[in-house]
């Protein structure tokens, strides 16, 4: 099983993940199993028409309850801000990370005569332009308690290296040898982790800590990533073994260790929190579907999906809530969140209705309960806040 490559970066990859910019269409999915059946149970007609008022009421009592708990909810549970855009032709944005005092970062169209697709800091109801390391595009794709951010740019040159923003600057924080390397998390202190090539072709996970850029290895096979990076420097990711399957890992103390799967071959761990708890994807038995998972304790929790047969745990909290997106049975993909490791409620019955709103994906989320995504308001993608209503 090879994972497949993401669009925005060609060497990224992801389990079956579509599209990360908007306007790159990519709805194929390299996973052909069989959705799991949800049975809706149906209440009996009653046609004894023989029963007095006092059953008849109390069968109207019990009838309404069922009706009330068998009913999804569409009560008010987040208000929802749309974060807007930088502007330009595409007039799109995507959000992929959020920190404790609401700040947003991700990606933006902006206008012409500027760079195409640069990064943004949503901040204090702001979209900032923080651009690019002089190439068209740029991601945002962490931010930490300081308002630093990590993330990858394309050069002039056309190469993708990664960044760290800081003090309101974009730095290169370089590779590992070759012209290639992306972040994707950082910590409160400002370390970095991501993947990055070998002068050999091999993508492998580093850190990047005090200036030092480390390769951390993989779990025997020839590409690892690394995806999220806690405050206590435990870091998050995948890795190939040397049988060819991608396995989640944990590593921490120079060690890196697989966290096994739902029964299936393949699992990627994408976010960790400073309980160690771990957010990602893993293969059900039989291979038959990918679901997104809370890991606690050693316990990998199924947190189910929407109807389909695919879900992606993609960001955790310290109070180890989850957001991701997973395939409705109209194979759709639409955000979610999982509090304490339940199965998945689809974000878009928790939000006001008749917002226009479809919320795609949930990126990121902050330990006040904040959710950063993106969805499709008016025809057009946009960068979204939820704010849970007290």
């Amino acid at each position: 099983m090879v994972l497949r490559e993401c669009i925005f970066v060609r060497k990224e990859q992801f389990a079956m993940l579509p599209i990360f910019l908007p306007h790159l269409h990519d709805t194929a999915s390299s996973y052909n199993g069989t959705a799991p059946t949800l049975l809706r149970k149906e209440l009996p007609m009653k046609t004894n028409l023989s029963i007095n008022y006092e059953s008849y009421v109390r069968q109207l009592v019990k009838l309404a309850a069922f009706i009330l708990l068998a009913t999804p909810a569409f009560a008010q549970t987040y208000t929802i801000t749309d974060l807007g855009t930088l502007g330009g032709n595409g007039n799109y944005s995507v959000a992929y990370c959020i920190n404790g005092s609401g700040q947003v970062s991700g990606a933006s169209s902006a206008p012409s005569n500027q760079m195409s697709d640069p990064a943004f800091l949503y901040s204090n109801g702001q979209m900032i332009n923080i651009g690019t390391l002089g190439g068209e595009s740029a991601l945002g794709r962490g931010i930490n308690t300081s308002g630093q951010i990590a993330g990858y740019s394309t050069l002039a040159t056309g190469a993708y290296h990664a960044f760290l923003y800081t003090g309101g600057q974009m730095m290169d924080i370089g590779t590992l040898g070759a012209d290639y390397a992306v972040a994707y998390a950082l910590n409160d202190a400002g370390q970095v982790v991501g993947n990055s090539a070998h002068l050999g072709g091999q993508d492998h996970a580093f850190l990047y800590s005090n200036g030092q850029m480390t390769d951390l290895g993989t779990l025997g096979g020839d590409t690892s990533n690394a995806y999220g990076i806690n405050n206590l420097g435990v870091i998050a990711g995948y890795s190939y073994n040397a049988s060819g399957n991608f396995l989640g890992f944990i590593y921490q103390n120079g060690t890196m260790t697989p966290i096994g799967t739902l029964g299936g071959s393949w699992s990627i761990a994408y976010a960790i929190n400073d309980q160690n708890q771990i957010a990602g994807q893993a293969y059900t038995r039989g291979n038959r579907a990918a679901h997104a998972f809370r890991l606690s304790d050693g316990q990998m929790v199924d947190l189910g999906s929407l109807g389909g047969s695919s879900s992606w745990g993609l960001a955790i909290n310290n109070s180890g809530t989850v957001v991701g997106f997973a395939t409705t049975r109209r194979n759709e993909y639409h955000a979610f969140v999982s509090t304490n490791g339940a199965r998945m409620q689809d974000l878009n019955k928790l939000i006001p209705r008749y917002t226009g709103w479809i919320l795609g994906q949930a990126n990121g989320i902050n330990d006040a309960g904040q959710i950063a995504g993106f969805g499709t308001i008016r025809g057009q993608t946009h960068a979204f806040l939820l704010t849970p209503v007290q």
